[in-house]
């Protein structure tokens, strides 16, 4: 079902995802468009989303449509400048791509692989699954140091403020993609113990600090 679509790639122009959108829906797989205005579980981390058009479909399509993607990207290989970027990368850089294929744009990964076959070097279907393997268990550990969302959590929670109920709500309830589709939450066990603390005081106290302040506001004016 749609709704349960999450985002498969991002673009900072619309005929950019119309272009992905056909390519999927050719190939069988169902897609949504959409855009990816940070959704209230957005992590932490500080990172700004500059892509603006997004294209979405069911996570059990996730590794069928990189397949499709990475097909139709290998038609293009032999089209690059002479002067592009990728040509004067180290082997060490070109297997950093293959290592952190999600950081990188197809067609760079792609390219990645045919110069280090092109250098001698030996890049098999076993060797890039065994690096996406070792990328998914890196990406899937939660994210550390959240002790200062946490304590500035307790403060709003206990002073009444209404940010106390949107920092424990995503420290609890956070979620991340992972390249594969799969959705894990974003930060270990005991932070979203506190996350769960957090959300509950502030619903608890929010509406009483609320309606004290209202009250006071009421006397003072009535006085």
């Amino acid at each position: 079902m749609i709704e349960n679509f999450i985002a498969f790639r991002s673009f900072p122009t619309l005929n950019q995802a119309r272009e992905l959108e056909l390519l999927l829906n050719k190939n069988n797989i169902k897609t949504a468009l959409g855009d990816n205005i940070p959704p209230l579980d957005v992590s932490f981390s500080g990172s700004t989303l500059q892509n603006q058009y997004e294209i979405k479909i069911d996570p059990s399509d996730f590794e069928k449509a990189e397949v499709i993607l990475e097909k139709d990207t290998e038609n293009l290989l032999d089209t690059i400048d002479k002067d592009y970027y990728l040509l004067d990368f180290t082997n060490e850089e070109l297997y950093e791509i293959l290592l952190n294929s999600d950081e990188w744009n197809v067609f760079d990964y792609k390219l990645a692989q045919k110069l280090l076959t092109d250098r001698g070097k030996t890049i098999d279907t076993e060797m890039l699954t065994s690096l996406k393997k070792e990328r998914l268990k890196i990406l899937a550990k939660p994210e550390e140091n959240q002790k200062a969302w946490i304590i500035a959590g307790y403060l709003f929670a206990l002073l009444g403020g209404g940010i106390g109920i949107v920092i424990g709500y995503s420290l609890w309830r956070s979620k991340k993609t992972l390249p594969n589709g799969e959705r894990i939450y974003s930060y270990n066990a005991e932070d979203r113990k506190n996350g769960q603390r957090i959300f509950l005081i502030s619903i608890i106290i929010f509406p009483i600090a609320l309606i004290l302040k209202i009250l006071s506001n009421t006397g003072a004016f009535n006085s």
